[in-house]
């Protein structure tokens, strides 16, 4: 019987290959979409992050962009409204508390990833053979591109880990220089962690600001007591971060739950500070969150649960170096960098650990160029029909969500849905 054969750079094919990509990624298991709610209307998502609705995930995606490249979306915030009540009989009528609002603008852009597919000699295939491996190592390096875009993002820098699986380049590439291409990759400006928002592990305490990075020493280390004391930052913030609910968890409306990612050696450190019998209730504590009926990945795996702070792992770190560079902000909330201690030297580093609620970033997606779809796909012969090129791109920028929020002193930037934590980790 014959079969059909749809021939390279056939429009059939481009349809099937780019609505296949983008159904892939969607379905498969990720630091992103783990952290991403089922995917709203852009007005869906504007009305979230005004507050005037229930909080969802961490991660908030947009995909009803039809735009062209370097194209914007504007997210607002209402502020919250501070006011005396009017007491009695007195004149209410003109005293109205004025509303304000903040916003903020997200470019997108397109990206692309080129994969040459071999040619007749060294791959004795038919171009359905070829399409599915190429769809394979296609599909690869968007997933990583949108993961790591999204921790980068929500983090406030880069790091140095430069393991073979990072897509996105080193920030700085020697001292304070930077990388020539990490602009144009992360789309919109990798904003650093807010004062108010960043912590660094001092001893048995949390001090606040990035500034402290440059007195971390080795023995400042994440322990659980440093959950503890994340769990009262949360409780005693005016701008509380908005709880994670996941939707198929019958407790989120009555024990609010927030997600704390930590690297491999965060962990490791952790748990081996903590005494056995503890460790085992840590680890209980999540999966009776679980049992409850709920499953969703963030659950799967094996994480810890500490005062209603789900915690996890990340397989990628955030890592600052001895005399590495890291991009903070002091408490006048101007970037500068930050020289993280030379007392690390070359047995430790600083790792970066994420608390977040609900709606830490903007994730928006527009239609891929040429392309009906939010990931398009396309494919080349080349020299008269031997070799086989093919092109898997998108269009999206993500940016963290960040507010001026009023003050009795007057407005102070504040990142919405995300805290970061640095600690010391051995190497």
């Amino acid at each position: 019987m014959a079969v059909t054969s749809i021939p390279a750079g056939h429009p059939t094919a481009r349809k099937l290959y780019s609505v296949a990509l983008f159904a892939a990624f969607l379905r498969r298991p990720s630091f992103a979409n783990s952290l991403t709610g089922a995917a709203p209307k852009q007005g869906d998502a504007e009305s979230k992050l005004k507050g005037q609705s229930s909080p969802d995930m961490p991660f908030v995606r947009a995909t009803d962009l039809s735009k062209t490249a370097g194209d914007t979306v504007s997210v607002d915030l209402y502020h919250m409204l501070q006011a005396m009540p009017i007491m009695g009989g007195a004149m209410a009528e003109g005293r109205g508390t004025p509303l304000s609002s903040a916003s903020m603008d997200i470019s997108i852009n397109q990206f692309r990833f080129p994969v040459s597919a071999g040619d007749t000699m060294s791959q004795q295939r038919t171009v359905h053979s070829l399409r599915g491996i190429a769809m394979a190592n296609t599909y690869d390096l968007v997933r990583r591109y949108i993961d790591q875009l999204s921790l980068v993002h929500v983090a406030g820098g880069r790091g140095s880990q430069n393991t073979v699986d990072w897509v996105i380049p080193v920030q700085f590439s020697s001292g304070t220089t930077a990388h020539p291409d990490f602009a144009s990759i992360t789309i919109n400006t990798v904003k650093a962690p807010t004062y108010n928002r960043h912590y660094v592990v001092n001893g048995t305490g949390l001090t606040q600001g990035g500034a402290q990075l440059a007195s971390i020493a080795t023995t400042d280390d994440m322990q659980l007591e440093h959950i503890d004391a994340i769990a009262t930052l949360i409780a005693d913030s005016a701008f509380q971060l908005q709880p994670v609910q996941v939707a198929d968890d019958p407790a989120a409306k009555d024990e609010p739950m927030y997600v704390l990612y930590l690297t491999e050696r965060q962990w490791n450190t952790i748990q081996t500070n903590t005494s056995g019998q503890v460790w085992r209730t840590f680890l209980q504590n999540a999966w009776n969150r679980a049992s409850y009926g709920s499953k969703h990945p963030l659950f799967k795996g094996e994480p810890g649960m500490w005062r209603n702070i789900l915690v996890r792992k990340t397989s990628r770190a955030i890592r600052f170096l001895a005399s590495e560079n890291a991009r903070t902000n002091p408490s006048t909330n101007v970037e500068t960098n930050t020289t993280v201690a030379s007392g690390l030297s070359t047995t430790h580093a600083a790792d970066r650990a994420l608390l977040m609620g609900a709606q830490a970033l903007v994730q928006a997606y527009g239609r891929a160029q040429n392309s009906d779809f939010y990931f398009g796909w396309s494919e080349k012969e080349l020299d008269h029909g031997d070799k086989l090129e093919v092109l898997a791109k998108g269009m999206c920028g993500f940016s963290k969500t960040r507010f001026d929020y009023p003050t009795t002193s007057g407005v102070e930037a504040t990142d919405h849905g995300v805290y970061v934590i640095d600690s010391a980790v051995p190497l």
